[in-house]
């Protein structure tokens, strides 16, 4: 164990704490009113990420649909297609393609999950970048939770929440534990929340409920095995006269 490892996970949650702290939670805010609407005019909700982030998209497609009611989808849900249009077209364009069989509009949004935002120049997420400009082009809203300084998602969300990069060392773990955080916030948020929770609907439900107790498993109790009395054993052929 080198010196400082028994004080890492205490480092690391103390680094956590200052980035929450830093959270611009008027833009948060900025994004809940602007999902809202967009459910109020019957639009949908394209979530789009790469890597970790790409699983952020399926959890939160999960919970913006069963928890808000907004209607979502993520393109990397459909493995066979993603995989297809790579192999075929190339990455760049796959999440853009994917929006325009979708027929994404302007009544619709997108919203990033990113650690950069995205890049031409330094071509990292260019597939982000192709499909924000699809976005723009139709008029559909921009939403994003981006690291860094944002990228190209920050440059032309309609609103858009910035994990700060307080930690050089831990930019990537930050933006995407957190992400998670503000996307969670976002479906409790009260101007998009429609369903509960299930368990603080059932503990709503059943204040008095306790927790059950711990009961310990009984031993296996077998019978014992009718050994009859010492020493009546009677050897084959019956007893010894």
């Amino acid at each position: 164990m080198r010196p400082d490892d028994s004080t890492f996970a205490r480092s690391y949650l103390a680094e956590t704490v200052a980035v929450i702290g830093a959270l611009d939670p008027d833009e948060i805010e900025r994004c809940a009113h602007g999902l809202a609407q967009v459910r109020a005019r019957g639009g949908r909700l394209f979530i789009l990420g790469v890597g970790g982030s790409a699983g952020h998209a399926s959890h939160a497609v999960n919970d913006f649909r069963k928890l808000c009611e907004l209607e979502s989808y993520a393109p990397t849900d459909n493995v066979s297609e993603l995989t297809a249009r790579t192999n075929d077209e190339g990455w760049d364009t796959t999440f853009a393609a994917w929006l325009r069989t979708s027929r994404l509009d302007k009544k619709d949004a997108v919203l990033v999950f990113s650690v950069g935002g995205g890049s031409v120049e330094r071509q990292v997420s260019v597939n982000l970048v192709r499909a924000l400009q699809l976005a723009q082009a139709v008029g559909a809203s921009v939403f994003g939770i981006v690291g860094r300084d944002g990228g190209y998602t920050a440059s032309v969300a309609d609103a858009s929440v910035v994990i700060p990069p307080l930690y050089g060392d831990h930019v990537t773990p930050h933006t995407e534990g957190l992400c998670a955080v503000v996307w969670h916030l976002l479906v409790s948020h009260p101007v998009l929340a429609r369903t509960g929770t299930k368990w603080e609907t059932v503990v709503a439900a059943q204040p008095d409920l306790q927790p059950e107790p711990d009961l310990q498993p009984e031993p296996d109790l077998q019978p014992e095995p009718d050994l009859g009395k010492k020493g009546e054993c009677e050897p084959v052929g019956g007893p010894v006269r």
